[in-house]
C-alpha cells in the first residue's frame, strides 16, 4: 500500500512539474494567471454550476471588473493534465470572433482551472434537438448563420494562425452561443498543433465523440489523420443543424432513416426534396444546401473532403445547384464496440506531425 501511494504521488508531482515547466517555457501565453483563492472569489465558492465538461465542472463567475465568466474546474481523476496544456497552448494565444476567448487560468498543485468569456445562451446542442420547444426554437435562417460562424471559426484554426490548430472534437455541445447567438468554437482539450506546411498528424491516442469522429480515426486504410477530421466532424454537425435531429437514431419510424445522412443522400440523389416540418420554402432551400455541403464533408476518404475554406465558399454560394457528391460507404454501425471505450479510440499508426506534449517518456 505504501509503495502504491508513493508511485501515485510521484506520478502526480511529475505532472504538476510538467505543467509548470510548460507555462514557464512559453512566454507567448496571453491569459492572466489567477490563484485558487481568486477562483473561489470569482465563483462565490462555486455557487452557480453551469454544467459538466469532458474533464470537469463549469461554474458561473464574475471578475472584479464586473465581467461575467465561465470557470472550468478540471477534475484530476479524469485527465493527466494534457487537456489543460492543450487548451492554454492553443486558444491561449489567439483571438477570433468565432472562437471562445480564454481569459485566464489557475495552476496550484493539483488545482487547475480555466476562465472563459461567459456565453449566456449556452451550447448549440439544446437548440438543435429541442426545436419543438418554443423557448429553444431557432429558425433555419438562424441555424444557417450559426453554421457560417462555426465554419469561419474552424477555417481560422486551420489557416489563420502561424500553426494549424486541429480541434478533434467538433460537436454541438462544443459550440457556444453568445447573447446574440453568435457561435464560438470551444473546448480545446483534445486539440493538436501542427505546422502549416504539414497537415498530417501523429497520434498515439485519438479521443473524440462517437458519431462525429472521422473514419480514419478507426480504419488505417481510409487515409491519414489530418485537419480533414475536423471537416468530417463539421459535416456531421451541419447535417444535424439542417435536419434538427440526431444523425443516428435507432428509434426512427422508418428503418431507412436510422442513419439520416444516407437517407438524405438517397432522397437528393433520386431528385426528392427533403421536407422539414414548419419550414418555409426558403428555409427548405437553405436546409438542402446545408445537407449537400454536409455530404461533401463526410466523405469516407479524407482526400475527397473539401478544406474548410472551400466548405465556407459552398455554404455562402448563392447558386442552388450544388453538385451532390458520391455516397460514403462506411456505416456508423460498422465501428466495432471493442474499438471504442469511453468516447476514446486508439490509433497505433503515426506520421510526421508532432502533438502538443509536456511529459517525458
Amino acid at each position: 500500500m505504501a509503495f502504491l501511494i508513493f508511485k501515485w504521488r510521484q506520478k502526480h508531482l511529475s505532472m504538476y512539474d510538467g505543467i509548470e515547466n510548460f507555462l514557464r517555457s512559453d512566454n507567448s501565453i496571453m491569459p492572466i494567471r489567477y490563484s485558487y483563492k481568486d477562483i473561489k472569489k470569482i465563483t462565490e465558492q462555486f455557487k452557480t454550476k453551469l454544467g459538466n465538461g469532458g474533464y470537469g465542472s463549469v461554474f458561473k463567475g464574475q471578475l472584479r471588473s464586473g465581467r461575467l465568466v465561465a470557470v472550468k474546474l478540471l477534475d484530476n481523476g479524469k485527465s493527466n493534465g494534457q487537456d489543460f496544456v492543450n487548451e492554454v497552448a492553443t486558444i491561449g494565444r489567439i483571438h477570433h470572433v468565432n472562437v471562445v476567448q480564454l481569459i485566464g487560468f489557475c495552476v496550484e498543485g493539483s488545482k487547475r482551472a480555466l476562465i472563459y468569456e461567459f456565453m449566456p445562451n449556452g451550447s448549440l446542442e439544446k437548440y438543435i434537438f429541442s426545436h419543438t420547444e418554443e423557448s429553444n426554437s431557432l429558425s433555419c435562417e438562424k441555424l444557417y448563420d450559426i453554421s457560417l460562424g462555426v465554419a469561419r471559426g474552424i477555417e481560422y484554426l486551420h489557416n489563420g494562425c502561424n500553426m494549424k490548430i486541429l480541434h478533434f472534437d467538433i460537436k454541438p455541445h462544443n459550440i457556444l452561443l453568445d447573447e446574440n447567438f453568435n457561435p464560438k468554437v470551444s473546448d480545446f482539450g483534445l486539440a493538436r498543433l501542427c505546422p502549416t506546411d504539414n497537415s498530417i498528424v501523429s497520434l498515439t491516442a485519438v479521443r473524440g465523440t462517437i458519431g462525429y469522429m472521422a473514419p480514419e480515426l478507426f480504419y488505417r486504410n481510409v487515409g491519414t489523420i489530418s485537419y480533414k477530421a475536423d471537416v468530417y466532424s463539421f459535416g456531421m454537425l451541419l447535417m444535424e443543424m439542417a435536419s434538427r435531429r440526431k444523425n443516428l437514431n435507432a428509434l426512427a419510424e422508418q428503418s431507412s432513416q436510422i442513419y439520416f445522412p444516407f437517407w438524405v443522400y438517397d432522397q437528393l440523389h433520386d431528385g426528392i426534396d427533403v421536407t422539414i416540418e414548419n419550414d418555409t420554402d426558403n428555409e427548405m432551400k437553405l436546409a438542402k444546401k446545408m445537407m449537400i455541403v454536409a455530404l461533401w464533408c463526410i466523405q469516407t476518404k479524407p482526400n475527397d473532403r473539401p478544406p474548410m475554406d472551400k466548405v465556407l465558399e459552398m455554404l455562402e454560394e448563392e447558386d442552388e445547384n450544388l453538385q451532390i457528391p458520391n455516397k460514403c460507404y462506411i456505416y456508423a454501425q460498422d465501428v466495432r464496440a471493442e474499438d471504442v471505450t469511453d468516447n476514446t479510440a486508439s490509433s497505433s499508426w503515426s506520421s510526421s506531425c508532432t502533438s502538443i506534449t509536456y511529459s517525458k517518456e
